[in-house]
Order: structure tokens, then C-alpha cells, then sequence
């Protein structure tokens, strides 16, 4: 793998070009070009990356695609690059969207790498890893939050990601594994309230960060469910929008009101929290990983918490296809990456906690 051609230039978009940019050949596409204090250390072309016309030109020539485009897109670019033979990596969170590249797996001759990143990504990476170290598994439960460093206000929130894929993952339902049974339940509901290193939180489900674990741990698992932590009060207010005012019927405007309302700070953080517990030995244990990852200046240039970390554990699978400790073809999971691995990769390393695990 040498080429490879980035679609989507927002913050994640561009970082994933600049740490790939260290190790192979990198273009990125983008409707315009974006401005950062640094200049980007790769190729730029501009061109309206919504028409399918143009995904299919970005792709010519490419080893490997990396779709940092809203999920709605995500479907075309894997065709498309199922079509080529070239390896596909994308960040999606939509459940529809990975079931439908995972349909695509079947005839492919290159990688389909979807639901890279954070959540999905990095947190599935942690579950599976902690629950290969049990002989027989009960709960696995992954939470996430990507939040303001010094909320303000009763939403206590800033869209410092995609507002389109916050409001995707608060609407649509989830998956989990509930009393051994897989169901769908719905997001913004199943609150729970934590307490982090003194400062209280609330979790409740959202779609979309188990990825396909549902589908690996089905029959194997009492529980299993994802939650994104916030604030207290934030899922109360946004289920207030979303259903007393009805505003899920109109979401263009919501999200021009959140975004508008909650605009992007640079002093973010990232709570990462996965919890298994079952028998080794016999004994019933519980492990855990917990870690907070603040803005990193990277390249001369300082990153949000929630942008480097996604764009980071994207790179890092890159990485472990190019190496070759990855499969050549066909559908990845990213609960079967080993982190071990994950973390000896020069990106994954930058998610690597300074005490051993």
C-alpha cells in the first residue's frame, strides 16, 4: 500500500492525511481547501466530493480510500472502491451503513475497514481485548464521552464532531444484548449516572459505537451495550427537542440551531471507559480501562481531544492493513484487532496510556 486518497477535509479528515502523510502518498479531496495555521504536508484537490462522479476520479490510481465523509456518503465510496479492489476505512457510527458495506465483503479482493476511530473503533478494540482475558464472559459495557473541558450552559455540550452524526446516533435505535437476548432499544434512554475522578456524569445509549459487536458476542455474553457519557441534564434537553418539540421531524434545523447554539471550543476531552466482567479460573473478575485524552499539538499544530484521537485509531488500522497484520481482503472487525498491535503502530501509540495494561 503506498497511494492513498483522503475524502473529507474537515478536522479529522486533514489530520488523518497529515499522520499518513509520515508513511505513504497522500491526496486529499474537498469541495475547497481547507485553512490551518500549518500548511497540510499533502497533495490537495478540490472537488465536489458528494457527486459519485468525482468519488470514482479521487479513487483512480489509489492503493487505499479513507472516507472521513458524513455517513450518508459512506455507501457510494465502499461500492466504489469494492469495484476497484481498493482498500476502504471510513468512520461511520450508522448502523444501516455498516451492514451494508459488511454485503459487500463477500466478493472483495481489497479491505473493508468501516467504523474506525473512536466509537466505533478504539472502545471495540478495548472490549475485545479485555474480554479475550476471560474463560467464559458475562457483561461487557463500553462508554464514551466527547466533551466540552469547562461546559456552560443547561446542554452542557459543544458539537466539536459532525452535529449530522451526534443527532444520527441520539435518533436512531441501538443495538445491545440484554439478559443473553439481542435487541434494539432505544437511544437516549437507559440513563445511568457516573462519577469521574469527582466530577459527575450521566450515560445513556446512543447508536452505533458496538460496531458489530452484537453480532461477534451473540449467544456469549449476558450483557452487552454502549452509552456516550455527558454531562448531567444534556439527554434530558435533547429529548425534549427531539420528541416534545418534535424537531426529529425537521433535523436540517435542528442541527443549524445546535450548531449555531454549541459551536466548536478548542479545550475538549475524551473519557474512554470499557468494563468486562466474567469467570477466569473459575472465579468471577472485573477488568477495566480507563483513560482521558486531552488537545495534542501534533505536527506544530494543536488538535482537539476528539479529532486526534478518532483520526489517530483510524491511522493506526491503516497501518496494521499496510503491515500486513491485518487481513488483505474482506471485512474487519474491530473488535478482533489485537491491541497489542494496535498500540505498537506508530498513530496508536499516541492513544497508548503511559502505565503498562
Amino acid at each position: 500500500m503506498n497511494k492513498i486518497s483522503v475524502l473529507g477535509l474537515g478536522k479529522v479528515g486533514s489530520l488523518v492525511g497529515v499522520l499518513l502523510s509520515k508513511q505513504f502518498e497522500v491526496t486529499g479531496f474537498d469541495i475547497r481547501k481547507p485553512h490551518y495555521e500549518i500548511d497540510l504536508p499533502f497533495s490537495i484537490e478540490t472537488m465536489d466530493i458528494g457527486d459519485v462522479n468525482n468519488i470514482q476520479k479521487a479513487l483512480d490510481g489509489a492503493d487505499a480510500v479513507v472516507s472521513a465523509l458524513p455517513y450518508f456518503l459512506n455507501k457510494h465510496v465502499a461500492e466504489i472502491a469494492q469495484r476497484k479492489g481498493v482498500h476502504y476505512f471510513d468512520l461511520t457510527e450508522d448502523v444501516s451503513t455498516m451492514r451494508h458495506i459488511e454485503s459487500l465483503a463477500d466478493n472483495a479482493v481489497s479491505v473493508l475497514a468501516p467504523q474506525c476511530g473512536l466509537a466505533p473503533g478504539y472502545i471495540g478494540i478495548l472490549g475485545g481485548d479485555l474480554a479475550t482475558q476471560f474463560d467464559e464472559l458475562r457483561d461487557i459495557e463500553l462508554r464514551v464521552g466527547a466533551l466540552p473541558r469547562y461546559p456552560n450552559g443547561q446542554l452542557a455540550y459543544s458539537f466539536t464532531w459532525s452535529p449530522t452524526g451526534v443527532i444520527n446516533e441520539y435518533l436512531t435505535d441501538a443495538e445491545a444484548i440484554h439478559n443473553g437476548q439481542r435487541k434494539t432499544v432505544p437511544s437516549l434512554e437507559g440513563f445511568e449516572y457516573m462519577n469521574i475522578q469527582g466530577q459527575e456524569y450521566e450515560a445513556f445509549t446512543t447508536s452505533g459505537g458496538l460496531g458489530t459487536m452484537c453480532t461477534t458476542y451473540d449467544g456469549k455474553v449476558d450483557t452487552l451495550n454502549y452509552k456516550t457519557i455527558r454531562y448531567p441534564g444534556h439527554g434530558k434537553l435533547m429529548r425534549f427537542l427531539m420528541y416534545e418539540m418534535v424537531m426529529k421531524n425537521d433535523l436540517n434545523q435542528l442541527e443549524q440551531i445546535l450548531t449555531n447554539a454549541k459551536p466548536p471550543v478548542d479545550e475538549d476531552l475524551v473519557h474512554v471507559y470499557a468494563v468486562v466482567e466474567g469467570k477466569i479460573n473459575g472465579e468471577m473478575q472485573r477488568k477495566e480501562f480507563f483513560e482521558t485524552y486531552l488537545p495534542k499539538k501534533i505536527e506544530g499544530e494543536m488538535w482537539r481531544a476528539i479529532s486526534w484521537t478518532t483520526a489517530a485509531s483510524l491511522a493506526a488500522v491503516v497501518e496494521l492493513v499496510a503491515s500486513k497484520k491485518l487481513p488483505q481482503k474482506g471485512f474487519i472487525k474491530q473488535e478482533e484487532i489485537q491491541l497489542k498491535d494496535f498500540f505498537e503502530t506508530k498513530n496508536g501509540s499516541l492513544l497508548k496510556p503511559k502505565t503498562t495494561l
